[in-house]
């Protein structure tokens, strides 16, 4: 064999295959450490694009191959079979290979491995290559029928099934799809099972396959699955295509869940909820999740990405799908403050430092490394923006376009847009650019008030990324209302199209000058400068109609005041505090609104708004003042905060909108109020809660407030055996602990006996706190650097993607002073320099470095 250099891959290049392919059949006899696959596929020849037969395959022993019954001559390196094109018959032909792999010891958890007991798959980018040879690319869909041969009782695949009996299985999926969707599960399982009819009358029966011990936890997601597949008829007209939709609960998982056609794998920590187990955000995540994957059946399967450049259409696409579907489910102003959290949390992190890249990248070595929220929550804000502009008839018009010219095909972004011009007849090549040019644009505003008349003077830009120094103003749909001196909404939600890098927009006939409310609903993904001064925004915090922009009154007097304790020693002042006084005692708001508002910024985020503004954040500092906020709203707002505690009980447990809406108000306030009284609620409600939502929320009060061992001793003693609960206390202890103390914690939870590195949930729960820990992470002696270094190299060549993805921890390296700079270059060069390191994680690092 011979041994291949990783090499870059640009979007430029694309080719079509060679040859396509018709029908695949696939015969697994399954064994831990000696599997063996058959295939059967047929090829025909692209006559468009002729050449040699070229199939992906890596880590297999072949042991056999042959084109229409015969051997033939072929190349073999550690990445291909080759067989020239002289070699092959003229027109379509049968290919067959045998080969073995081991399922057992295939500990980067892409192709087939084992987890727990269990054969599981995943495909996704190109795992399928890992399983046997194929052109592995998504461009190249057939129709599979797949046998499994197993002394394991449950044994599933892609489709229908067809026909089985003692240790064997037979599965068809009548619709083609490239290889990235293949599925195959096979284990001691238990159904939780249901039934759906579809629109049309189409009875499909519905199951969740769990490993024994977890069949409580099912119901949720059941119900989640049947909420997805009538809002999907109802909302975008999408009805089910197969008689048969699974589901099965994976230990072992690098990603949430997989949306593979009609057999979805997930992560156990996105499909399994119960009251006593999970919290009111894992059941949210799970509804939300599994209407993600179930959405890609059409936005990703029935009709997917020719090339992987094309990722953020069927992610941004869902990820916008499953977004409104949350809305619909809960309440859409909450939903929308949280998607604008994460997505400046990750986002516009990742815009604003190495990582940055296109929506749609222009190239890539490890496509496993653009599996990030660029492609997904920015790539979902396009979407939205695009509904914006073009109004809701246009969108679902088009969306039916597209759905009806490309069914079954492979497509590229173009193809997208090109629905909605030619449904609205507008040309959408400047909007388009969202897809080509990284980076988050800056959002200027001036206003100017004259003879009943206001002009409002936007200015875009949009600062260098790597690779992209000259930035093009972007098309930003702005939606604006205009608000009376008394209150009154004077001009409605408007939304201003902006075109170009300073464009005025004027609004006549104003009896008198009014407050301005600019982007609302986040209408677009750009940071928003505006010189507002602290009576306008309590002002809009108390008149504004549109809750998102209420929210971010409330939040940029926050900023402002952390800010200001942090820079200059100014301590908050009384339009804040009151301000937020009065929000949480607005009986007519909603219980999750109004936890949002007294949450206060994370201690990132306040380090990227000081970045921002020129100063080098002071991650103690930070961590200091944002303590000494906590200090002082739970004294000043200590004769409301036992009166909200007991209103907000929301009393037998219900995984719905109002009851998780009142818990999450009086978790809230349950950490402020545990500085107040030195623990004694939160201890209470630890020991009578009869869910996970108040019995971690009381144990993250008092561990916040340095306390709460004991609790911590008995939360494990209660739940060492269930792996989920653990990973939380894990995660807890590390979270929020005191920045000189993080470092220290997460290595000693390193060898607990409950700690296993190879399982992707349990080494995130504990390094992912870590670097959400913002004040433990940077602790000026490093210790957490060095720490999370040692880790990632010890993992990288057991699973190099969670490896890589963890690598991201680093990438506001340049954002801090120069010794804390040196510390973390030192580690990233460090994991650069480890030998044999994988394609995944030299990439990542490579990037972050800036090399």
């Amino acid at each position: 064999m011979t041994a291949l250099a990783p090499q870059t891959i640009f979007l430029k290049d694309y080719a079509e295959p060679h040859h396509w392919v018709d029908t695949v059949h696939l015969t697994f006899k399954l064994a831990p450490r000696a599997t063996r696959v058959m295939s059967k596929i047929v090829f025909k020849p692209n006559e468009a694009n002729t050449g040699d037969l070229i199939l992906n395959g890596e880590d297999l022993t072949l042991l056999s191959a042959r084109i229409n019954g015969a051997a033939i001559p072929h190349e073999q390196t550690d990445r291909h079979l080759i067989v020239k094109q002289a070699d092959l018959p003229d027109g379509p032909f049968t290919f067959e290979a045998e080969v073995e792999i081991s399922p057992e010891t295939n500990t980067a958890l892409e192709g087939l491995y084992m987890s727990s007991g269990m054969y599981c798959t995943q495909c996704e980018a190109e795992g399928f290559r890992k399983i046997t040879y194929y052109p592995d690319r998504p461009d190249v869909m057939g129709v599979f029928t797949v046998r499994v041969e197993s002394d394991l009782p449950v044994m599933l695949s892609n489709g229908n099934p067809q026909a089985s009996g003692e240790g064997w299985a037979e599965w068809h999926d009548p619709w083609p799809k490239p290889a990235y969707l293949f599925a195959l599960v096979s284990g001691d399982l238990l159904a939780h099972s249901g039934q759906f009819t579809t629109m049309s009358g189409k009875t499909v029966d519905l199951n969740i396959y769990v490993r024994k011990g977890d069949e409580d936890k099912c119901a949720f997601g059941l119900q989640a699955l049947i909420d997805s597949m009538r809002w999907d008829e109802q909302v975008y007209g999408r009805e089910y295509d197969l008689d048969i939709f699974n589901i099965v609960a994976v230990d072992d998982f690098n990603m949430g869940a997989m949306e593979n056609k009609g057999l979805n794998i997930f992560n156990s920590s996105c499909v399994l909820a119960s009251a006593e187990t999970s919290t009111d955000a894992t059941f949210e995540r799970v509804e939300g999740i599994i209407a993600h994957e179930y959405f890609h059946n059409w936005t990703g399967n029935r009709i997917t990405c020719r090339d992987w450049f094309q990722l953020c259409l069927k992610e941004g696409l869902t990820v916008y799908r499953d977004q409104m579907f949350s809305g619909d489910m809960r309440s859409h102003a909450v939903k929308r403050i949280e998607e604008v959290l994460q997505l400046r949390a990750r986002q516009f992190r990742e815009d604003n430092g190495p990582l940055a890249h296109n929506v749609r990248p222009e190239s890539f070595v490890e496509i496993n490394n653009f599996y990030t929220a660029t492609v997904y929550e920015k790539g979902a804000e396009i979407i939205g923006m695009l509904r914006r502009l073009i109004g809701d008839e246009a969108y679902y018009k088009g969306c039916n376009l597209y759905f009806e010219r490309h069914d079954g095909q492979a497509v590229t972004i173009e193809d997208w847009i090109k629905a909605f011009e030619d449904v609205t007849g507008r040309d959408l090549t400047h909007f388009q650019q969202w897809y080509s040019q990284a980076g988050t644009p800056r959002l200027s505003v001036t206003e100017s008030w004259a003879d009943g008349s206001l002009t409002l003077t936007f200015t875009q830009s949009t600062p260098p990324t790597p690779g992209q120094d000259d930035k093009r103003p972007q098309v930003l749909p702005i939606m604006i209302g205009l608000i009376a001196p008394d209150g009154s909404e004077v001009v409605p939600n408007t939304v201003l199209e902006m075109t170009e890098s300073t464009q005025s927009f004027t609004f006549d006939n104003l009896a008198e000058r009014p407050v301005t409310s600019i982007l609302r609903d986040f209408s677009a993904p750009v940071i928003l400068q505006r010189d507002i001064d602290a009576k306008t925004r309590a002002f809009l915090l108390a008149h504004d109609t549109d809750p998102f922009n209420v929210w971010e009154m409330g939040r940029m007097l926050a900023k402002d005041t952390l800010v200001a304790m942090i820079t200059e020693g100014t301590p908050p002042t009384t339009d804040y505090l009151d301000a937020l006084k009065t929000m949480l005692s607005d009986e007519t708001k909603d219980p999750a609104f109004r936890a949002l508002c007294l949450a206060l910024p994370s201690q990132d985020d306040i380090a990227q708004t000081l970045f921002d503004a020129g100063t080098t954040p002071d991650p103690m500092a930070i961590y200091e003042q944002r303590e000494e906020l906590r200090h002082i709203l739970a004294s000043f707002l200590q004769d409301i905060l036992p009166d909200l505690y007991d209103k907000n009980d929301a009393g037998a447990f219900k995984p719905d909108a109002e009851g998780s809406g009142k818990r999450a108000l009086r978790m809230a306030v349950l950490s402020l109020l545990t500085l107040n009284d030195q623990g004694k609620a939160a201890q209470k409600l630890f020991e009578t809660a009869d869910n996970m939502t108040e019995q971690a929320g009381a144990l993250m009060a008092l561990l916040s407030a340095g306390i709460g061992q004991e609790e911590l001793a008995s939360f494990y003693a209660q739940w060492f055996h269930d792996r989920l609960v653990m990973d939380k206390w894990f995660m807890m202890q590390i979270a929020v602990a005191a920045p000189l103390e993080a470092a220290h914690i997460a290595q000693n939870l390193t060898h607990h006996s409950d700690f296993d590195m190879k399982n992707p949930n349990r080494f995130r729960a504990v390094f992912g706190a870590l670097q959400g820990n913002h004040g433990g992470f940077h602790a000026p002696d490093g210790a957490a650097y060095k720490l999370l270094a040692d880790w990632l190299i010890k993992l990288d060549p057991l699973n190099p993607q969670t490896t890589a993805r963890m690598c991201g921890a680093f990438e506001t390296w340049k954002r801090y002073d120069a010794d804390r700079q040196s510390m973390i270059k030192d580690q990233l060069k460090r994991i650069l320099g480890t030998p044999n390191l994988s394609g995944d994680t030299t990439e990542m690092v490579t990037r972050i470095l800036g090399a």
